[in-house]
């Protein structure tokens, strides 16, 4: 089964070329279906490469050689293993929902820009199975540009309005810093090992210097934070917004921002021999988990919050992967592609009843319009929040205790961030589907259709459920089965650092005080915010400081942004056009110049042409015959 691997991103690819090149063609039943049908197609094969590489292990399918030159040669090839298959049945499973709740919420769209749409949701797909089945680090490249390339043209996707096009420019841009990084390393990589397979390139690790690796997975983790939107990296995740609802949803939880962790996974035994860099991602993703959640903690915008939530859990993965916990990482990538996937995809059920409104403070009251969205957004923030036995409490709570295991410090700092997590959830639910209605009653809210509910609840049942699979030994023995099914991509890294196991007692002690304390830090949001009353008051103090996003954007615009504008407007200005441009129009003007004076030589007059002969013959004479010469060719003359 694995060595037909290929259809699975072949599938999304044809795809986009049937609803790129037949949208003026095709119906928008058409377009959804093919382009739903595309993807559900790779997850079924996903799930049969799931099955086979669990029963017969990895494998290296080789397509093609890619490069090759002399005796330099990357081949185009799919590593089949544990790790991949994980992440295929995650981008396919979750991107299928979002393609079967677009078919619902874009449908007021021109058939065109449906088929548009669909189209850049399809290459977006191919383009992330491309990036986790490649078997070398150029395949992956290859992939890990083309969700760039995708998430620009799925940010400006209304492209008339000028704001959101900015957003997508900004995304681009700020990827582009982090993918030079990447670039660099892979070009260190093939320069010291003449490779970038996987399986190669990790069985030579040993023989790199202790500050070539370093160098090397630093600068590997410089495009991670860029496409996992890591401080100082991440304001491009929240301005992605900008898109359709559905967009962010796939941008944020099943493909887009987990490439980084991926990487860094798939990466893992270079990391664990780079211990400098290993602390360094842990502290960055700890740093950013706590940024962004205080920023979360006041943003007024549905979507808004959602995004620095992602940016928050992302930093609990890093976190986990500086930790050294890599199978916990890869543990809240699964658990948040299910919580984070229904959240976005609810607010977007919210906003698609409330005719376009994103400000919670205009909502209130819809658990009664909407009970489906209600109930299953109420499951993602109790799974969010981490309340057992829902999904993200496991894979929290594992990313944790590896945190503790590593620095106490790392545990109670990330134990503050997940009690602000369940402050800001419990507000924006609150502030949406409890209380009293706050918008206008002009036009009727109700639920959603079929299209839009039914991947609600699918992802409801896995929020719930999702988690199980991972969870941890100090309930039942051996109960761990995704540690299991993952314990050979991660075998070398696990010989190579010590691991520490925290005492059974010890681990239910922290798992019940962290516990109570979120269950208290939620009741005490939905007290606060149920009798909500929207007030002209303007925040002042560390309130503004987070409403305003720490003015990160504002410091970015001053330091950066402000002065190369300066400097492009001196370069143009009187580098180019009192400098350059002066000096070449100048000597434009002077061969004019010229040209027109020399004309009035050619007068049309024999007479004239035959003195300025024979005066051309004196000049030439005076100037290569010395006296000697001239006088004795005057003597014959005359």
């Amino acid at each position: 089964m694995s060595k037909l691997v290929y259809l699975v991103p072949l599938f999304p690819l044809l795809g986009f070329l049937v609803n790129g090149l037949g949208r003026k063609l095709l119906s928008k039943p058409m377009i959804a279906i093919v382009g739903s049908g595309s993807i559900l197609a790779s997850f079924v094969l996903s799930v049969l490469i799931f099955f086979d590489v669990k029963a017969n292990g990895a494998s290296v399918i080789t397509l093609f050689n890619f490069i090759d030159a002399d005796s330099f040669r990357i081949p185009f090839a799919f590593q089949i293993d544990q790790l991949s298959s994980l992440f295929l049945l995650i981008i396919t499973g979750i991107g299928f929902l979002i393609h079967l709740y677009s078919a619902a919420y874009m449908h007021e769209e021109e058939e065109q820009h449906f088929g548009r749409y669909f189209a850049y949701l399809n290459l977006f797909v191919f383009s992330m199975l491309l990036l986790v089945l490649g078997a070398n680090y150029v395949i992956m490249f290859i992939g890990w540009e083309g969700v760039g390339l995708c998430s620009y043209l799925l940010i400006g996707f209304w492209f008339k309005n000028n704001q959101y096009n900015y957003a997508a420019r900004k995304a681009f841009v700020m990827n582009r810093i982090g993918d030079l990084g990447f670039l660099l390393a892979v070009f260190w990589l093939l320069y010291k090992l003449g490779t970038a397979t996987f399986t190669d390139v990790f069985a030579g690790a040993a023989g790199l210097s202790s500050f070539e690796i370093t160098a090397i997975t630093m600068l590997l983790f410089v495009g991670a934070m860029g496409k996992s939107a890591q401080i100082p990296l991440y304001t491009w995740l929240p301005d992605a917004m900008a898109g359709p609802t559905p967009v962010s949803a796939l941008i944020h939880a099943a493909t887009m921002v987990t490439a980084g962790i991926y990487m860094i996974a798939r990466s893992n035994i270079l990391y664990t021999l780079a211990p400098v860099t290993q602390t360094l991602v842990a502290v960055v993703g700890l740093v950013t988990a706590i940024f962004a959640a205080t920023i979360a903690l006041k943003q007024n915008d549905i979507k808004k919050v959602l995004a620095y939530s992602t940016v928050s859990q992302l930093g609990y993965m890093f976190l986990g992967l500086g930790a050294g916990a890599y199978t916990g990482a890869v543990f809240h990538v699964m658990t948040h592609a299910f919580f984070k996937a229904l959240l976005f995809l609810g607010a977007g059920s919210v906003i698609h009843a409330m005719h376009h409104e994103q400000d919670i403070r205009k909502m209130g009251g819809l658990k009664k319009y909407m009970p489906i969205t209600h109930i299953t957004f109420l499951l993602a923030c109790l799974a969010i929040a981490g309340i057992p036995p829902f999904s993200g409490f496991f894979s929290k709570d594992e990313i944790l205790t590896a945190a503790f295991a590593k620095h106490p410090l790392y545990y109670f700092v990330g134990v503050g961030g997940a009690l602000m997590t369940a402050f800001y959830m419990f507000r924006l639910y609150t502030l949406t589907f409890l209380g009293r209605f706050r918008g206008s009653q002009e036009q009727p809210v109700k639920e959603s259709p079929w299209l839009m509910t039914v991947p609600l609840i699918v992802l409801a049942i896995l929020s719930v459920v999702g988690g199980w699979m991972g969870i941890p030994g100090v309930f039942a023995e051996n109960a761990h089965s995704l540690e299991k099914f993952l314990a050979p991509v991660f075998a070398e890294s696990a010989k190579l650092a010590a691991t520490h196991h925290l005492p059974a007692s010890q681990e239910f002690m922290m798992m019940g005080a962290s516990t109570v304390a979120i269950i208290l830090v939620i009741l005490f949001a939905v007290n606060r915010y149920q009798k909500y009353q929207a007030t002209t008051t303007t925040a002042a103090g560390i309130t503004k400081l987070f409403e305003n996003k720490w003015y990160v954007d504002e410091l970015y615009d001053a330091v950066i942004v402000h002065p190369l504008q300066a400097l492009a407007g001196f370069l143009k200005n009187i580098i180019e056009k009192s400098g350059i441009d002066a000096l070449v129009n100048g000597v434009g003007k002077m061969v004019s110049y010229g040209s027109r004076q020399i004309r009035l030589l050619q007068s049309g007059q024999v007479g004239n042409y035959i003195l300025v002969m024979v005066l051309a013959m004196v000049v030439f004479m005076l100037i290569w015959f010395n006296d000697a010469a001239i006088t004795q060719f005057l003597n014959k003359i005359f």
